[in-house]
């Protein structure tokens, strides 16, 4: 099963970085292979967590796959998690924790990890899954410099 997780300091505030990554619908506008996106359900929990159900269509070669997801914002922790709800994968879960530095900005701490259900997905991904992800975690920067300014 292919796992990426980095830590990073970020020039941007824990805030500004959880509000950019907690907007899924707007996804489509930055990341890599992200082709559609739809926010299918929102709830609030007693515990103060939002629990939203999305859907993501991502296109990667001659692939087009849509997969659902339950993504749970924890913002008092500046904390998101995800997990597969239906759609080509096996196994999918993310994770980011955002955390302030002394002296401003932010740790990101990001994780995945997952397993397509077709074999020659699996394959053809598994052969760049690191840069993939690298490149994920380089589209959020990205994002946060044009929404916030140069860190």
């Amino acid at each position: 099963m292919p796992s990426h997780a980095e830590k990073r300091a970020l020039g941007w505030s824990a805030d500004q970085m959880y509000a950019l990554v907690a907007d899924v619908g707007r996804y489509p506008e930055f990341l890599p292979w992200t082709s559609a996106a739809r926010i299918r359900s929102r709830s609030q929990r007693a515990d103060g967590a939002e629990v939203m159900e999305a859907d993501l269509v991502i296109s990667f070669k001659v692939f087009r796959e849509r997969f659902g997801s339950r993504v749970i914002l924890y913002p008092a922790e500046r904390r998101i998690e995800t997990d597969y709800l239906d759609g080509p994968f096996k196994h999918l879960h993310s994770h980011w924790q955002f955390t302030p530095r002394e002296g401003g900005g932010c740790e990101a701490d990001f994780s995945v990890d997952f397993e397509f259900r077709n074999a020659i997905l699996q394959a053809v991904i598994g052969v760049v899954f690191d840069e993939a992800m690298r490149r994920v975690v380089r589209a959020f920067e990205a994002r946060a410099g044009a929404l916030y300014g140069k860190a």
